[in-house]
C-alpha cells in the first residue's frame, strides 16, 4: 500500500510538472539551440547591403509548421547568423557569379523564440506577444546588443506575429 501511494505521489508530481510546462523566459536567456542547422531554413542567404551583411535564418520544426492565417505557435525558435558582407579591395561589397552577396565572417547570432507567458519582464509598451530575443557574439559568448532594439524594431509587425518578412516567407512556402 505504502508503494503504490508513493507511485501516485510520483506520478502526480510528474504530471503537475508537465502541466506547468517549460519556464516563462525573458529577454537573453534563451539559449542558442545546439541542432539549429539542421531545422528548415525560414530564408537563405537574406541580402542586406544597407548593413552589408547577409543572414541565415533558420526556424525548428515546430515554426516550420506555421501558416499565414495562424502565425507561428508556442514553442516556435528562429536562429538569425548575420554574416559580413565581404569586401573586394576598393570597399565595394563582393557578389558572386549569381549577383549575390558574398558571405564572410559571422558575426552574431540571435535568437527569438515564442512561448505561453515569455517575454512578461519586458516593459509592456515594448512586448511582442510572447516573444523573447536574445544576441551572441560568433564566439558563443552573449552579444551587448539591448533586446528592446530587437522589441522596438518587431513591434509594428503585431499582425505577422511580429516576424520580418512574414510574407516573404509563406509566398515562398506555397
Amino acid at each position: 500500500m505504502y508503494r503504490n501511494l508513493l507511485l501516485s505521489l510520483a506520478g502526480a508530481a510528474l504530471v503537475a510538472g508537465c502541466a506547468t510546462g517549460p519556464k516563462a523566459l525573458n529577454d537573453g536567456e534563451l539559449a542558442v539551440p545546439a541542432d539549429y542547422k539542421s531545422w528548415p531554413k525560414f530564408l537563405s542567404a537574406v541580402q542586406r547591403p544597407d548593413a552589408k551583411q547577409v543572414r541565415e535564418i533558420y526556424m525548428n520544426p515546430t515554426g516550420a509548421a506555421g501558416s499565414v492565417a495562424a502565425g507561428f505557435g508556442n514553442g516556435t525558435v528562429f536562429v538569425m547568423e548575420n554574416y559580413a558582407a565581404k569586401a573586394n579591395p576598393d570597399g565595394s561589397l563582393a557578389t558572386g557569379a549569381d549577383g549575390k552577396l558574398v558571405k564572410a565572417e559571422l558575426l552574431r547570432v540571435f535568437v527569438m523564440g515564442k512561448n505561453a507567458g515569455w517575454g512578461q519582464g519586458a516593459a509592456e509598451s515594448l512586448r511582442n506577444g510572447n516573444w523573447v530575443y536574445a544576441s551572441y557574439l560568433a564566439s558563443g559568448q552573449k552579444g551587448p546588443e539591448d533586446p528592446a532594439t530587437c522589441r522596438a524594431c518587431h513591434l509594428p509587425l503585431a499582425s505577422k506575429d511580429f516576424v520580418h518578412r512574414y510574407d516573404e516567407h509563406f509566398a515562398q512556402k506555397k
